[in-house]
């Protein structure tokens, strides 16, 4: 698995010091017109954010002025595991609701973890491809003025094109709260400024309903079903091999994480015993069952959970 480190821009190596501000800010109108940001987060974060019955969500709405919204929990980014936050609001409303949802997550962090860990983690923003190069600039100068403002590593996606309809791209910051929120700060400021962002704001999920309109429930696998006709629909079985290692992080405590796998998914989902590993290797084996559909949505969380782990601490 690649580190970390490798997987993003790195902060520049001169001696760390706060770069005089660019000399363009919003202007006040620009501050005050509407706005949004996208970010990605966990089924498990997507809860936390929310609380019981709703009243975290509720909170953080009323002290930060922001709307804040998530996509369903099957509605995940193509490619990702992961649910989309989408916050609105006037640009100061938008970063308030961004700082309080971050902070909270990254307490919870430390708390699961207990021991001193390092603070830096990741947040993935999603950015409408027409408004990428507003942020990237000649020759890449505004990324990287940015990157040396904030001190956060900040890494744009290349243009996905296995999704049909994904017009989004995930810039990732890596970097403690306080240089997340920093880059945040600068690149919202400046797809403020852009006309395309804004007219992206109207339609946030929209692919992924258009992505994931599939039938998640128990009664989309198995023979026999009402929908078995297609061959998307009939139940098949794959054998996937996972490193030793990574199958409690598929497993999750008590269970948890395939629990959840195997409900998002409509997958039933096996692991074999300890020592039975894939031929020639030392993979244990999951045996994934289910639609070709449901199999490829666990398939790809289950990647994911053992990729995002492998990434907070590989290095």
């Amino acid at each position: 698995m690649e580190s970390t480190e490798s997987s993003y821009v790195s902060s520049p190596e001169a001696p760390r010091k706060r770069s005089p501000p660019p000399p363009k800010s919003p202007t006040s109108e620009s501050i005050e017109r509407p706005t949004y940001i996208r970010f990605l987060v966990s089924n498990a974060a997507a809860g936390s954010v929310i609380g019981k019955g709703g009243a975290t969500i509720t909170d953080f709405q009323s002290q930060s002025g922001a709307r804040i919204q998530l996509s369903r929990n099957y509605e995940f980014f193509p490619g990702t595991s992961d649910r989309i936050i989408m916050i609105s609001g006037t640009l100061d409303e938008v970063l308030k609701a961004v700082e309080l949802i971050l902070a909270k997550l990254l307490n919870e962090l430390h708390t699961e973890d207990g021991d001193d860990i390092d603070p830096k983690t990741k947040v993935r923003l999603i950015v409408p491809n027409s408004s990428c190069g507003s942020i990237i600039g000649k020759g890449g100068s505004i990324i990287k003025s940015f990157i040396e403002e904030s001190q956060a590593g900040i890494k744009i996606s290349p243009q996905d094109n296995n999704f049909y309809g994904l017009n989004d791209r995930l810039v990732t910051l890596n970097g403690t709260l306080e240089e997340q929120m920093r880059a945040i700060d600068l690149i919202l400021s400046k797809l403020v400024e852009d006309p395309h962002y804004s007219q992206t704001m109207h339609a946030p999920f929209s692919y992924a309903v258009a992505y994931n309109s599939m039938n998640y429930g128990p009664n989309g696998a198995g023979p026999g079903g009402k929908f078995q006709n297609s061959k998307e629909d009939r139940t098949n079985s794959v054998t996937i091999g996972i490193a030793d290692e990574h199958i409690g992080l598929v497993v999750g405590r008590g269970g948890r994480n395939i629990m959840e796998i195997s409900q998002v998914s409509g997958a039933r989902i096996k692991i074999s015993d300890r020592g039975d590993f894939m031929s020639g290797t030392n993979d244990r084996k999951i045996t994934i069952t289910g639609s070709q559909r449901a199999i490829r949505a666990a398939e790809g969380m289950i990647r994911q959970k053992v990729a995002y782990a492998s990434e907070r601490g590989g290095d």
